[in-house]
């Protein structure tokens, strides 16, 4: 008799503590993956305006001028090419000049409105973006009374050994989930700053633009640009294959499945979070 009422109470306690480490144990991750669609569906002015306003007076007082002194070297060159093509003058036509001048005429506009066409080129893709973003709304919340309903008659079938195990694993994938919020917090956050880091360097490699032998970094640093636009809508094609995957885990009505099955879908949607950037970039041909 003492020996049941001791083993109801060594019962009652584990399945308090297996129920309160499984109420918040995808709480962190719930609310880092609820947070995707608005982090990455932000332009960068509107994810963080402070930023925004310091890097463009970066970009325009101290890059710009660079730019300048690096498209004037390129113009520079590509007339010294362009008189040398045709036999140091002696085939000469003069409508040249008016070409380079055009040339360099469209280079100055480009360099003096680089902070333009980047915002432009994230809007565009943000606008792609902010409309895939209604597809998942909702639909990412991992919450066990909905997969498993029949969780506190399960927890009460169970032995002391099997409460003891699945209170530790519950700890242990606690754990794990706090480290993947932290991942996906990576992911996100560090997508924004190297937007932020390449939007200021932008009117340097725009500056090669005007000659055949350099712009291809002008035209890789727009390959990056595409490259980082769209890389928000893999993100959300990742979060929304993540949103279906876990509304089957508690199909199955095993309890310790399902803590594994939904660190183990997290783990995966880190892992891909993370690829997101490189399959851009390999899309896109950037490098």
């Amino acid at each position: 008799m003492i020996s049941e009422i001791i083993e109801e109470w060594i019962k009652g306690i584990l399945i308090d503590g297996i129920t309160g480490n499984l109420s918040g144990l995808f709480g962190t991750v719930n609310t880092k993956v609820g947070e995707i669609a608005s982090d990455v569906g932000a332009t960068p002015q509107a994810w963080n305006s402070g930023i925004f306003n310091l890097l463009q007076s970066l970009s325009e007082t101290v890059i710009v001028p660079i730019a300048g002194a690096i498209l004037a070297l390129v113009m520079c060159y590509e007339l010294i090419e362009m008189i040398v093509e045709k036999n140091n003058m002696h085939d000469f036509d003069s409508s040249l000049f008016f070409r380079w001048i055009f040339k360099s005429a469209f280079a100055i506009l480009i360099v003096t409105n680089t902070w333009n066409i980047v915002m432009g080129i994230f809007d565009a893709t943000q606008s792609v973006v902010s409309q895939s973003a209604g597809l998942i709304v909702g639909e990412t919340s991992i919450d066990f009374d909905a997969l498993l309903p029949d969780l506190e008659s399960q927890l009460q079938a169970m032995g002391i050994g099997g409460l003891l195990g699945l209170w530790f694993q519950t700890l242990v994938v606690g754990l794990t989930m706090h480290i993947l919020s932290i991942c996906i917090f990576l992911v996100t956050y560090g997508r924004m700053i190297e937007i932020y880091a390449v939007t200021a360097l932008g009117p340097i490699p725009l500056a090669t633009l005007g000659n055949n032998e350099w712009r291809g970094m002008g035209q890789n640093y727009l390959k990056s640009l595409l490259a980082l636009g769209f890389q928000a809508f893999l993100i959300m094609v990742v979060v929304a294959i993540y949103a279906v995957l876990i509304q089957s885990i508690g199909t199955s009505g095993n309890i310790s499945g399902a803590i594994w099955g939904c660190m183990g879908y997290t783990v995966l949607l880190c892992f891909c979070l993370f690829k997101t950037g490189s399959i851009s970039k390999t899309v896109f041909g950037a490098h």
